[in-house]
């Protein structure tokens, strides 16, 4: 094979950045507080963004950040200075899906490399030719291409990057640009605002009759007709490599550092083996189970087929294990920071960046602040859990849940 492919996972806070970077990424997305499509995510203050980039860059780690909106006049004043901003702070790659923001990236921020949005539904060779000749040095691919459209694609320009997506949730409308929110709500996807009506159950009314609703149904299924699955290639990772796509990339601003983590060490891990021509060991693939999730699906990895990319039964995730908390100090008895609840006598399990420092440990004894005994945790709680060994930061504990549930 040739050079390494690249780890790009979400990092919607400071604090999932470090954990993306922590446990695999080569390199991360972020947005500062505007310009970007995820206005609901935590995002970075300009502060933040000069504290993240010398956080990466130390670490050999590169940072792209998101200015993938589709502009209004009203935003054209202010994205002068921040792309003269981005460029001072010297972020690694800028991510544009408007063709206005890219002529002013290139005037107003010449020395960045520019990443063409996969918001620009780019799905010929001809369209990445198009950007490549504007001076694009990569294109994020449309979630609807096949992998055979992809080589083809290589073979005929194979002087640009190309990224694509690999993992995480769809969008129900093509390569994410939706009017149903503003529509619905007002609130415009294009501009970073989705609230994600696609997700919803509908149901048709009469207008004689308020307030009688008849579920909307295909044949027998329910009446989520918009719901997407979520995206999973894990398993087609040698054909992505093959195909000359260098930078895979993982959906999820918006979700826990403990899926960003999870899901990113896995992908990493598998990479690394491929390139090494290794078989994958068959529980590498079970890590994505364990992180929240819709009903994964390939898309449209083999053909331009809709049929498998939609769950008509509900929208929620399944979660089979839940997000415990963090290692916050390190030693044989350390602090943890508590996001969810677990008790004496539960078996928790300690995942590192390395899987094979992951373990069990049975819960025999809980201790607050000051040294007294718990019989449990609470949320937004710190504590100390003695064990039998020395534990290193950073560290993630989760535990598996009785039985799997969708909630």
């Amino acid at each position: 094979m040739q050079n390494p492919i690249e780890i790009l996972a979400p990092a919607g806070s400071f604090e999932k950045l470090k954990y993306a970077v922590d446990y695999g990424a080569t390199a991360v997305y972020a947005a500062g507080e505007s310009f970007g499509l995820r206005a609901k995510s935590t995002n970075f203050s300009q502060a933040e963004l000069i504290e993240a980039t010398k956080y990466c860059h130390q670490r050999k780690v590169k940072i792209y950040i998101t200015v993938n909106i589709f502009a209004h006049n009203q935003d054209l004043p202010d994205l002068i200075e921040y792309l003269k901003f981005l460029e001072k702070i010297s972020v690694d790659a800028l991510i544009i899906s408007d063709p206005a923001i890219f002529s002013m990236a290139k005037e107003f921020a010449p020395s960045l490399d520019i990443h063409i949005s996969t918001q620009a539904n780019v799905t010929s060779w001809r369209a990445v030719k198009f950007w490549a000749d504007l001076g694009a040095t990569r294109v994020i691919l449309a979630r609807e291409l096949s992998i055979s459209e992809i080589k083809e694609i290589k073979h005929k320009v194979p002087e640009i990057e190309l990224e694509m997506f690999v993992h995480g949730a769809m969008c129900m409308a093509y390569s994410g640009r939706c009017l149903l929110s503003s529509f619905l709500n007002g609130r415009d996807a294009n501009r970073g605002n989705c609230t994600q009506p696609c997700r919803w159950g509908y149901s048709l009314s009469e207008a004689s009759r308020p307030g009688h609703y008849f579920p909307l149904e295909e044949d027998n299924y329910g009446s989520y007709i918009l719901n997407s699955k979520d995206l999973c290639l894990f398993d087609r990772l040698p054909e992505i490599i093959e195909a000359g796509v260098c930078s895979l990339k993982i959906e999820g601003r918006m979700k826990s550092l403990y899926y960003v983590a999870t899901v990113t060490r896995a992908y990493r891990a598998a990479v690394e083996l491929i390139l090494q021509a290794k078989s994958l060991p068959q529980n590498m693939r079970a890590e994505l189970d364990k992180v929240s999730h819709r009903i994964y699906t390939e898309a449209f990895f083999d053909d331009f087929d809709s049929t498998s990319t939609q769950y008509h039964d509900t929208s929620s995730y399944i979660r089979t294990y839940q997000f415990l908390g963090t290692v916050c100090s390190s030693g044989q008895s350390p602090e943890i920071e508590i996001r969810s609840k677990f008790s004496v006598g539960d078996q928790i399990e300690f995942i590192f960046p390395d899987p094979q420092q992951d373990f069990c440990h049975t819960v025999d004894e809980i201790l607050d602040a000051e040294g007294k005994q718990l019989g449990f945790t609470k949320p937004n709680s710190k504590i100390r859990l003695p064990l039998a060994r020395f534990v290193e930061q950073p560290a993630i504990l989760r535990l598996k849940k009785e039985s799997s549930n969708q909630s």
